[in-house]
């Protein structure tokens, strides 16, 4: 006979998690805990009955008299739930409805989650989703009150350490929670100052990669030459390279971005063939979150192994920033910069390509005499300047 799912005693739904075992001598119990009130209950048979038995398990406390211990510790649900060893049970929803601060409790976690789902079923981007639930996951470590607005309006402004742009972030994480569990309020307006980015020497990057291994050098030097998100180079296919006309296929945009066609160097169709084909993806099984932390270490150790504090500003998106300047500066056409980094805005690209003067930098200079000479000066970056005497030149920025 198939065993029936249990449903909560308590609001009657099936919404129900498992929430471990507990030994007895009747054998190891299932022990569940409802996701719409909070309600914990175990399930068991008794007596060789094949009907189940909800039965409550509780926390044992110390009372004033002996005599008000009932003398057996399993509180069968339909008891009256006046009975004082279920106190602690009963508080559950009402900790959530009080506001559970703490981020153990079940009743918080179980709502961050039903909102994670939810933003995934409303068609949100996996980094969307992710950074919410990480963005209200701090907001409940900082003592918030998810279900009193007001309350998370006073924790957010007492951040003294959050810069405004942070402070923007958490309110929309928690308007779009709001919004999913019918809270009413009055988002706070915080409007942060705009900031150029941090565009660092190519120099400083090449440093970087030079320090790296096989795989995350090959991630490095990807987003260098291509100005891809790092999320979208983590979704990258063996399929979606073409390493024989080095041509890679960028399918998976995000952000609503445009799919499109970038061209790799002899390089970085190097370090793409030295990579492990073990999965269908270029880079394995690796997230964005993983990848970050790695290059955390990456960057703190070569910067002091270089002494030069600004290696520790190079993050992922900074090298989408770098990409976008360079290439501004160098065709000055501001439609294929938009086209090569996927924007369906023009606007939206005016913020990646800052005009910098390049004026007075210092530049590498090369000669080559044939074809092959001159291409492979072209493949490293250089770029052509002119003919004398039969011979061209060439000159790279430092």
């Amino acid at each position: 006979m198939t065993k029936q799912a249990p449903t909560c005693p308590l609001c009657g739904t099936e919404r129900i998690w498992k929430d471990g075992l507990r030994q007895s001598r009747h054998g190891d119990i299932q022990r569940y805990i409802c996701r719409e009130c909070g309600y914990r209950f175990s399930e068991t048979s008794w007596n060789g009955s094949d009907d189940p038995e909800h039965v409550q398990r509780v926390h044992r406390e110390p009372l004033n008299t002996h005599s008000n211990l009932l003398s057996n510790r399993q509180i069968c649900v339909t008891q009256p739930t006046g009975a004082k060893n279920l106190a602690k049970v009963e508080t559950r929803p009402e900790k959530w409805a009080a506001g559970a601060t703490k981020l153990d409790s079940a009743a918080v976690k179980g709502k961050i989650v039903e909102f994670t789902w939810n933003l995934k079923r409303e068609g949100y981007s996996k980094s969307t989703i992710f950074n919410f639930g990480y963005l209200l996951r701090n907001l409940v470590k900082k003592g918030a009150n998810l279900a009193n607005p007001e309350n998370v309006k006073d924790v957010i402004a007492c951040q003294e350490n959050w810069s405004l742009n942070t402070k923007r972030l958490m309110v929309a994480a928690y308007n779009c929670f709001a919004k999913m569990n019918g809270i009413t309020w009055n988002p706070p307006r915080y409007k942060p100052t705009g900031k150029l980015p941090f565009i660092p020497l190519e120099s400083e990057i090449d440093a970087l990669i030079a320090s790296t291994g096989r795989k995350m050098g090959c991630l490095l030097q990807l987003l260098k030459e291509t100005g891809m998100r790092i999320g979208e180079v983590l979704a990258l296919k063996w399929t979606d390279v073409d390493l024989e006309r080095r041509v890679i296929l960028v399918n998976n945009p995000e952000k609503g971005g445009n799919p499109r066609a970038l061209k790799a160097s002899g390089k970085l169709v190097a370090m793409i063939n030295r990579l492990p084909k073990t999965n269908d993806k270029l880079f394995g099984k690796m997230i964005p979150k993983t990848a970050g932390s790695s290059l955390i270490r990456l960057r703190k150790r070569v910067s002091m192994k270089l002494q030069n504090p600004r290696i520790r500003r190079i993050h992922f998106h900074t090298l989408r920033h770098w990409r976008a300047t360079m290439e501004y500066h160098k065709t000055k056409d501001i439609l294929h910069v938009m086209k090569m980094l996927g924007h369906r805005n023009i606007q939206t690209t005016l913020l990646y390509t800052q005009l910098v003067s390049f004026e007075g930098d210092e530049f590498h200079s090369a000669v080559a005499e044939t074809v092959e000479e001159a291409q492979k000066l072209v493949e490293t970056g250089f770029e052509y300047v002119c003919t004398h005497n039969d011979t061209m030149l060439f000159r790279k920025r430092k």
